[in-house]
């Protein structure tokens, strides 16, 4: 078997959420599979993966006003920082495959060009040194974690009144700026919209060979830009498993378990609103004889503290999220935006756990209504408090669900980087 060297690129590469854990999990399955793989993205002193020349991007963190002011509309439409950056990794590691991930504004589109750029650059020193005429092919993979690209604000969803969206489609990108789609500010809305405006022109997604959409909503939603619907593909996520075993870790369960009441619904994620959890949190209060049990951490924790038949648990991770997970009645994933192939629902029913959650995005292609699960109109604060009693009050149909769940089929880690390498990295584009 031949080796393939695997560039990973993301604009984090610390733990932060979805799209850190998909690269984080690829990349080390990949490596286990015999593949190298280097990353490349921002410094940060969190950061937990890298390239052996050490060439990263400054730190810039698009929710503070610590930037420049100068420079900061450049640095997030065009960075000639990433692209000199990533330059020093492609030199050196010369990989086959570049795989994309989230790049958009810390990183930015442009080091597409750069890619390219060493491609033709290596072509040319293999005419120097050689007449045989050798190409080198450097193919470019993005995974599509968010709506980015058909997006600005990469949600499809209006943050002044989170109202879910659609006015973007087929390049209509100055509806940003109308609705101060990025976090509600003119000037980051107006910046937004001229980055997706500038790469729509320069036709730089043309460049990509592969996108891969974790959900089929995600494939329909940028198959309304003619360029992306020639290279989308959809590939539902992968789940991982954890050994439950190890003194350690089973102290840490215990020590979690005395916190909890016998019987509980569980919400594990970040605790905001963009998630439901403003919603959930009114239905907590009107449902008190439910014990809820909340995992995570987010801008409403004081909100949740507050409820009497709330257990806030922080954080969890590992073997002791396995058994918190395995333990609930059910999960609750109330999202209000269009998420996409959502790790939390997938992790809920490998552990027999049925949940109930939003109508929308890709969550209904993980979630077989009254046969996994339940589903209920997003935002709907009545639809979910009925869901909610409904199967608190008949453990029988949490079994059932729980039975059924253990028919549904994800793909391992290594399932899934079998397939990315025989159909996604080596396959002819």
């Amino acid at each position: 078997m031949i080796n393939v060297k695997v560039l990973m690129v993301n604009k984090f590469l610390h733990p932060n959420g979805g799209s850190e854990t998909y690269i984080f999990e690829l990349g080390k399955q990949l490596m286990d599979m015999g593949h190298e793989v280097q990353y490349f993205g921002m410094e940060h002193k969190g950061r937990i993966v890298g390239n052996r020349v050490n060439s990263y991007t400054s730190d810039m963190d698009f929710h503070t006003g610590k930037l420049q002011k100068l420079f900061y509309p450049f640095k997030i439409i065009y960075s000639l920082e990433a692209r000199k950056r990533i330059r020093a990794v492609l030199k050196d590691f010369q990989p086959d495959v570049v795989h994309l991930n989230n790049i958009n504004f810390q990183l930015t589109p442009s080091i597409i060009y750069e890619i390219r750029n060493f491609e033709k650059y290596q072509n040319n020193q293999n005419v120097e040194k050689s007449q045989s005429g050798n190409r080198k092919f450097v193919k470019i993979v993005y995974t599509a974690h968010d709506y980015q690209w058909v997006c600005p604000n990469h949600m499809m969803m209006i943050p002044s009144n989170e109202k879910l969206c659609f006015a973007c489609k087929g390049g209509k990108f100055g509806a940003c700026t109308k609705n101060r789609c990025i976090h509600n500010s003119l000037i980051k809305s107006i910046l937004g919209s001229i980055e997706a405006f500038y790469y729509k022109w320069r036709k730089t997604y043309a460049l990509v060979d592969v996108i891969i959409c974790p959900s089929r909503f995600m494939k329909k939603q940028l198959d309304t830009n003619p360029i992306l619907a020639k290279k989308t593909v959809v590939m539902h996520n992968f789940i991982t498993g954890t050994k439950l075993n190890g003194a350690e870790a089973d102290r840490e369960w215990q020590q979690l378990k005395s916190k909890l009441p016998e019987k509980y619904a569980l919400y594990f994620g970040r605790f905001s609103t963009e998630k439901g959890v403003e919603t959930l949190l009114n239905v907590c209060i009107k449902t008190s004889q439910i014990n809820y049990v909340f995992a995570g951490t987010g801008p409403l924790e004081e909100e949740l503290n507050r409820l009497d038949n709330v257990t806030n648990v922080g954080f969890v991770r590992g073997i002791a999220l396995q058994n918190l997970i395995r333990q609930a009645q059910f999960s609750l994933y109330p999202s209000q935006w269009y998420e996409n192939c959502p790790f939390s629902v997938m992790e809920s029913q490998i552990y027999g756990t049925p949940v109930v959650a939003t109508n929308i995005g890709g969550i209904p292609e993980l979630i077989e209504d009254k046969v996994t699960g339940e589903l209920f109109e997003t935002g709907n604060q009545s639809h979910l408090e009925e869901k909610i009693i409904r199967l608190w009050n008949q453990p029988e149909l949490c079994l059932k669900y729980s039975e059924n769940c253990k028919n549904i089929k994800f793909d391992t880690t290594e399932e899934y980087c079998g397939k990315m390498i025989s159909d996604i990295y080596r396959k002819q584009v």
